[in-house]
């Protein structure tokens, strides 16, 4: 067997616990906040494309590089397929592959519980921050 397909004492796939875990590297990856907006952004723009530019104005904050890289990396992974036009200057688009797709379902669960915690986690910071400051 191979690392990405061997599997843990409990018959698990792979062991989020070993950082030579393809789960793992992959969790690192898919758990951005940048990654969860793209995804957003593209899987509610589906089946069309979404250019860059558009890309980047619809996620508040991101850089043109970080946004890249973070375009390049699902690119690589196969959850977003790229297309660029050969214009002066080229106009690059994006779209959630298949699989990307599925991917959105799991992240938008993630954001409602994020949204249904985040003043519960927000108090919690608070006390904490009290606890150690004073």
């Amino acid at each position: 067997m191979t690392p990405s397909t061997s599997r843990s004492p409990n018959g698990s796939r792979g062991d989020l616990f070993d950082p030579q875990c393809p789960t793992r590297r992959l969790l690192d990856r898919i758990g951005t906040k940048w990654t969860s907006m793209a995804v957003k952004v593209l899987a509610e723009a589906s089946p069309d494309e979404v250019r860059f530019a558009e890309l980047q104005r619809r996620m508040a904050g991101v850089s043109q590089k970080m946004l890249s890289v973070t375009l390049q990396g699902l690119t690589r992974d196969g959850l977003v397929d790229r297309r660029v036009e050969a214009t002066v200057p080229p106009r690059v688009y994006y779209s959630l592959t298949p699989l990307g797709l599925t991917l959105d379902e799991p992240l938008a669960a993630l954001r409602e519980w994020a949204e249904q915690h985040m003043a519960e986690i927000d108090r919690a910071n608070r006390r904490s921050d009290k606890r150690t400051s004073g």
